[in-house]
């Protein structure tokens, strides 16, 4: 698995796999399967995959943890990178095939609807983590602050789960909803753990 990991077919088919769901939304539009408000569809369907790829990102770290392969984490950055691909694509598929691009109507919308201002505010937090993602960026603010920028990730996937849950419960479908919940309650509870036993270590040394 260490050398499936580190050879250098490995990115690019991870990046092939990750674009495929928005190959099928491109196929779906091309060939009319979308069904009959091929709109909703587009933005319902971003999202989950904006929601999904957040939560893989999540899980490379705990995943690279439990099995021994620090080769998963050049994957991290990417995976984080098409999270915030969708997320984009999600804003524009609302933006434009639900308000035309109409910006004073979309502040209203916002103002109106808590549940649009949420994920407003989880697509600023991916912004800012996406601009600050690359080599650059990291040796410009240092490593110890880039990490504390960078932890606002675990704020964005909380902030997108409550957009997710309220889209949700104006249909009363909280199936979904639960799955997510509880796989986010899973990866920050191993985080959680895993800053606590390191604190308690850091004591241990000190005394």
């Amino acid at each position: 698995m260490k050398k499936l990991l580190l050879h250098p077919a490995a990115k690019p088919a991870v990046f092939a796999i990750c674009l495929l769901p928005f190959a099928w939304l491109v196929y779906g539009v091309v060939a009319d399967r979308l069904g009959p408000n091929p709109a909703e569809a587009l933005i319902r369907a971003s999202g989950d995959w904006a929601l999904r790829g957040l939560w893989i990102a999540l899980s490379v770290t705990p995943l690279r943890v439990l099995t021994g392969m620090p080769a998963l984490a050049r994957f991290r950055r990417m995976l984080g990178l098409f999270a915030f691909f969708y997320a984009l694509l999600h804003l524009l598929c609302y933006a434009w095939l639900d308000m035309g691009f109409d910006i004073p109507e979309i502040a209203r919308d916002i103002a109106k609807r808590p549940f649009i201002l949420v994920g407003m505010l989880t697509f600023a937090l991916l912004l800012l983590l996406a601009a600050t993602s690359f080599n650059r960026a990291i040796r410009w603010l240092g490593g110890k602050r880039w990490q504390a920028l960078h932890r606002a990730v675990y704020v964005a996937s909380v902030l997108a789960l409550l957009h997710f849950f309220w889209m949700r419960a104006g249909k009363n479908f909280f199936g979904e909803v639960a799955i997510y919940a509880a796989i986010l309650a899973v990866l920050l509870g191993w985080r959680i753990g895993k800053a606590l036993r390191g604190a308690r270590a850091a004591r241990a040394v000190a005394s």
